[in-house]
């Protein structure tokens, strides 16, 4: 015993030791990292509020507006009115742009009109004059740059995480940098270094109040949005993130602040990870990467929606927009900006950046400071110690028990820290537990499956496998003492068995009778049932014991029929042979029989005695006299309403004095045809009238069945007893019944 807790305890600190690897970064196993993608996405769709924040208002450049509209881009003196209408229709705190504007806006035509009035209309005065006086309405991005001057406005752009061969990697403008990164950390700080970006015209990035990157390099190996870099580097200067430069244009905040704490060191060098970002009395937990875990309010339709066009024709309802954060995006499928996220799989873009203004704003976002690992480790070291002493001395249900206990007190813990936006690991406790009390299950299992084994050294001999474990459940329940029990027993036989062992060799006798015998054994055993024993050519099997079976007769009839079905496939295995054909007898009896391990101090045998067994050999024998397969006691028909049966006769067999009926199984009633139900209805007919003595109907009535069913021998059986009765009378006292002299 106290080497199995040994292995055991090996085995625990083995599982404890490969998820450790992953806990310590040595090695990060991909399969785990999905796990706990998973746990965080079941927390996070547990716990969402699933509530609207008006504060943060998505104007919409949705399917209707670009009907409205027109397709996309739209020229900017078009987004200049929206610009003018959200500050002076509409009183919007703050405008945060999803978009970036890269190229000149040239839609207006006027590179045309200047090139007519260089060459075709050069001396044109009146047209000259004409352009002039248009001209300021044509230069659609100035327009658009007037009205971003002076107005809390904040341009969307892009880094660029790697550059391609030959590429510049510049675009456009960047806007001011929140602050130039503390020589004295920032090469030890792992916050995203950019290599590029795309940004604004200068005419544009120049007039608007900020502007904020809408990339996110941190998207999840499934291509989920779950975190979001709220800062990052370019050339030793931090940038913020759209949502975080938007927030902080609502707040009118000057500055932000970073809260970066040393953590120890690295190579002989400190090193350090950044904890929050201070904005005003806001502090924003992110991890050392400088990212914010997205805190999703809900499904798509979490802000409020306006289509922009309704905002360009002042259509819009004022009180939906006024002092409200507004961030300018997309959600038409034909431009590009949806995601996929924990809580939708198509989900836009333009949300995103509002989930963590809102979150922002209520301290809603999460943290996982980088001391989880360290708690990671402890909690993991802690469960393998406490599982690997306790379950190898309780038994399976209060291991079982003690494992669930441990698996709701993580659970309970670990979602009381996310209410309080803490993130602690849950995915490899949990895989801890399970793989811990898996292995002290399975391995008590096969401990346990000795006491299956002397079980099956007991009645493996009679019983088929799936019985030995079911007896198993509850040995102390089997024992080979003899007992009286109802049961039904099973008696088959090879038919001319004799002739056919002369006309074989012994090899060949021998592959013959384990063709046959196999199989039939193999369909006793489908059937619950036990064999007794091989008596040569004989099988005598029985159901009810060791393993009680309150349908034993059901079983047994089955099994007789399936030996049946059995039988004439390898009929045609055994002429492919060039065996002779074999044909088999069985008998079936229902009652009371004692049963146990009998026999002698030199040699024991579990079996069955009794009348009702030697009834049953006495059955099987009559098979061949009225030309049937199989023959069951009326005992054992009672015992399954759902068959049809045909009666065969009424006899007395050699030892017994009283008459027994006997029947053939037909088959079950919902699945017999019409013309056997006729057929055994014309056969009681004239059954009746033989034990009538109405001798020449019935003559009449088995001559027409013979002639109908000329396969069927019974009815020349009775043709046969109606010729000898006619000629001696059996009496007026006779009871019908048939006494057979021989077995």
């Amino acid at each position: 015993m106290q080497l199995q807790r040994i292995i055991r305890l090996v085995l625990s600190a083995l599982i404890l030791f490969i998820l450790l690897i992953d806990t310590s970064g040595v090695y990060k196993y991909p399969f785990l990292k999905q796990l706990e993608n998973w746990t965080y996405d079941t927390r996070l769709n547990f716990t969402r509020p699933d509530t609207l924040d008006d504060r943060v208002v998505i104007v919409d450049i949705d399917e209707n507006s670009l009907a409205e509209v027109g397709r996309w881009p739209w020229g900017r003196d078009k987004l200049a009115t929206i610009v003018d209408n959200l500050f002076t229709r509409y009183q919007v705190k703050v405008v945060g742009f999803d978009i970036v504007f890269a190229e000149k806006d040239e839609s207006s035509g006027l590179a045309q009109f200047e090139q007519l009035a260089n060459t075709t209309l050069k001396n044109n005065s009146g047209y000259q004059q004409a352009l002039e006086e248009i001209r300021p309405s044509l230069l659609h991005d100035e327009i658009f740059a007037k009205s971003l001057v002076g107005r809390n406005v904040v341009m969307g752009y892009y880094f660029k995480a790697r550059l391609q061969e030959g590429e510049s990697g510049v675009t456009g403008m960047l806007p001011p940098a929140l602050t130039k990164m503390d020589v004295q950390w920032s090469e030890r700080l792992p916050i995203n270094e950019a290599a590029g970006f795309g940004g604004n015209l200068e005419i544009l990035q120049s007039s608007a109040l900020s502007g904020g990157y809408f990339d996110n390099p941190f998207v999840d190996a499934d291509g989920v949005f779950r975190r979001v870099p709220l800062v990052q580097a370019y050339e030793g200067y931090l940038f913020a993130s759209l949502a975080l430069a938007t927030t902080q244009g609502y707040l009118d905040a000057k500055g932000i602040g970073l809260a970066v704490e040393a953590q120890g060191s690295k190579g002989g060098k400190e090193y350090y990870a950044l904890e929050a970002i201070n904005l005003q009395s806001f502090q924003i937990p992110v991890d050392a990467n400088g990212a914010a875990f997205v805190p999703y309010r809900g499904r798509q339709g979490s802000f409020p929606y306006v289509p922009a066009y309704k905002v360009l024709n002042g259509s819009a309802d004022p009180a939906q927009l006024k002092d409200k954060i507004v961030l300018i995006g997309t959600s038409a499928p034909g431009l590009l900006d949806l995601r996929s996220t924990p809580v939708q799989n198509i989900y836009p873009g333009v949300e995103v950046h509002a989930n963590i203004i809102s979150g922002i704003l209520d301290n809603r976002i999460k943290h996982k400071p980088a001391w989880t690992v360290g708690y990671e480790f402890v909690l993991l070291v802690i469960v393998a110690v406490s599982m690997a002493l306790l379950l190898p001395l309780v038994s399976p249900l209060i291991a079982a028990a003690s494992t669930l206990g441990f698996s709701i007190v993580i659970m309970a813990g670990t979602f009381a820290a996310w209410n309080n936006n803490l993130i602690l690991p849950l995915a490899s406790p949990m895989l801890l537990i399970v793989l811990i009390f898996m292995l002290h299950m399975t391995y008590g299992f096969f401990i346990e499956s000795r006491g299956k084994r002397q079980l099956a050294n007991l009645f493996g001999h009679y019983i088929p496998p799936e019985l030995v474990d079911e007896m198993s459940e509850s040995p102390e329940e089997f024992s080979l003492d003899g007992e009286n029990r109802e049961m039904t027993v099973l008696f088959s036989d090879v038919r001319g068995f004799t002739t056919i062992s002369e006309g074989m060799n012994p090899k060949e006798l021998t592959q013959l009778m384990n063709a046959l015998l196999t199989p039939m054994t193999r369909v006793i055993h489908k059937n619950r049932g036990t064999i007794d024993k091989y008596m040569g050519d004989a099988i005598m099997a029985f159901w009810g014991a060791p393993l009680a079976d309150t349908e034993h007769a059901r079983h047994a009839l089955y099994a007789a029929m399936d030996m049946i079905k059995e039988l004439k496939v390898m009929q045609a295995d055994f002429k492919q042979r060039g065996w002779p054909t074999v044909n088999i007898g069985i008998g079936l009896n229902t009652g009371n029989m004692n049963v146990g391990n009998m026999g002698s101090e030199f040699r024991m045998a579990y079996t069955v005695l009794g009348d009702a067994v030697n009834l049953g050999a006495r059955l099987e024998g009559l098979t061949k006299n009225y030309g049937v397969n199989i023959i069951v006691s009326e005992s054992t028909k009672l015992e399954i309403p759902e068959f049809l049966f045909r009666e065969l006769d009424l006899v007395r067999v050699k030892g017994k004095n009283e008459p027994v009926a006997i029947f053939e199984p037909v088959g079950h009633r919902n699945d017999v045809e019409k013309s056997i139900t006729e057929e055994l209805s014309a056969y009681r007919k004239a059954l009746k009238s033989f034990r009538a003595q109405s001798w020449d109907k019935a003559e009449l009535d088995f001559f027409n069945l013979n002639r109908n069913y000329p396969d069927r021998y019974l009815y020349q059986v009775y043709l046969d007893r109606v010729t000898v009765y006619r000629n001696e009378p059996p009496g007026d006292d006779w009871d019908g019944v048939f006494t057979h002299t021989s077995k």
